[in-house]
């Protein structure tokens, strides 16, 4: 994969005109996939794709593309040089960009990261034995992940790493559920059997009748899974530093008001996991850790260079929309062994879906809760709760009413697939709140 990059990248340059600057940014995976129903595999292949993304810039005017690459050099350098003309064409009739920012870099980097997956034909021995009579259906993606960047001043950057993940849920014959993500980089057979045998034990619960419990405000612990679709929201309208400047920002209220989180908050982009690469689409290269927010204080925000130009303040080298490519929240101090009796009486939610904001301004997330979710009484889950809808505050989880976070973060890697398995991950622990707004 670099080989071909390089190639294409070194005839491509070569190409540009006077007046003409160029970013170059590849993605690609070799990818085994499988997909598990009723706990056998019904479907197994594999996915070999490449990627080859123009950033092209003549005078003040910018134009963006991307083209699909075979793999045959030959084919792909034509499709490349016609692709360069035919931006050409096309920036000549565009207006100017005023914040237009020129991929300058010339720094270079290469990355390359290796786990330890189980290989092809060892899938099935690997992850079925371990499901029992369970009825579970996800899918599993393993192998090798390739992103790189390279522009016109010469920088260069190129990045691989190998992950997997199974993404499934189990199902009672009531067709009540259990949904988690088991993934990494170095696969465990231990630690994949005990994580699974925990969701197998949930969905035990999951068999006795449901309670519903009234709208209202409930001393709850979230899991890892739900704070991680918490956290993302600050990639849409939170983290942003053009968001707040623009006045469509979670956190304006702690720029502007002085507002504050809880001191148990703080919230990193950390890359010295190696999930994620360093380098943004302009080959930007991004501090190894960002501390974002330090105590439940804002320190600072994801700029990117455009928005940098923009206000005429310093870039941290963000992406193009300012969102979280390696989030971190930090651990607490609350032992996983301890989470119910410190709970006591209330609501224990393993995942929350279809998260929105309901006041943006207001710092306001609306969502449901769903699978795993359960009424719990002096220490002891007593049932699970029937699907309820949840509005709050990121002042109020985060915030006033954060009690105490769990002393393990968890790994919840993002499973996309929509132009590519993502390499992005969020690592969290989970968290007690005093309350928590249920409103029907």
């Amino acid at each position: 994969m670099e080989k071909l990059f390089k190639q294409i990248t070194q005839d491509i340059m070569t190409r540009l005109k006077p007046g003409e600057h160029l970013g170059l940014s590849f993605g690609g995976e070799h990818t085994t996939f499988a997909r598990i129903n009723a706990a056998k595999i019904r479907q197994i292949g594999n996915v070999d794709e490449a990627d080859l993304g123009f950033n092209y810039i003549w005078k003040a005017k910018c134009c963006t593309s991307s083209i699909s690459l075979s793999g045959n050099i030959d084919e792909d350098l034509q499709r490349a040089q016609t692709e360069l003309d035919r931006l050409r064409t096309e920036a000549r009739q565009l207006p100017d960009d005023p914040y237009l920012v020129i991929p300058d870099s010339t720094e270079t980097s290469l990355n390359e990261k290796f786990g330890t997956l189980p290989e092809a034909d060892e899938i099935a021995d690997k992850i079925l034995p371990a499901m029992g009579q369970a009825d579970l259906t996800g899918i599993w993606a393993s192998g090798r992940i390739y992103q790189g960047s390279a522009n016109s001043a010469g920088g260069y950057h190129w990045f691989a790493s190998d992950s997997f993940s199974l993404d499934y849920s189990l199902i009672t014959p009531a067709e009540k559920m259990v949904k988690a993500t088991y993934g990494g980089t170095h696969w465990d057979q231990a630690k994949y059997e005990t994580f699974l045998a925990d969701s197998i034990e949930k969905l035990k619960l999951m068999s006795l009748a449901p309670r519903k419990i009234e709208p209202g405000d409930y001393r709850t612990y979230i899991a890892s899974a739900g704070v991680s679709d918490i956290l993302s929201m600050f990639s849409w309208g939170g983290v942003s530093e053009a968001a707040i400047r623009q006045s469509e920002s979670s956190l304006g209220k702690m720029r502007n008001e002085g507002a504050t989180l809880s001191r148990l908050f703080t919230l990193s982009e950390d890359f010295s996991s190696g999930l994620s690469p360093r380098f943004n689409g302009n080959g930007e290269v991004a501090p190894e850790v960002n501390t974002l927010i330090s105590k439940g204080e804002l320190v600072q925000t994801l700029v990117s260079s455009r928005t940098a130009k923009e206000y005429g303040i310093e870039s941290n080298f963000a992406t193009g929309g300012e969102g979280l490519r390696a989030a971190v929240m930090s651990a607490g101090e609350l032992k996983e062994a301890d989470v119910l009796k410190a709970l006591g009486t209330g609501v224990y939610l393993s995942n929350l879906h279809y998260l929105n904001w309901s006041d943006m301004i207001g710092g306001r997330i609306t969502g449901m809760t769903r699978y795993a979710c359960f009424w719990v009484e002096d220490g002891q889950i007593i049932a699970p709760i029937e699907n309820m809808r949840f509005d709050d505050s990121i002042y109020n989880i985060l915030g006033d009413q954060l009690e105490a976070v769990t002393e393990t973060a968890l790994v919840n890697p993002d499973v996309g697939t929509y132009d590519g398995r993502e390499l992005s991950a969020t690592i969290c622990p989970g968290i007690l709140l005093k309350s928590f707004s249920l409103t029907l």
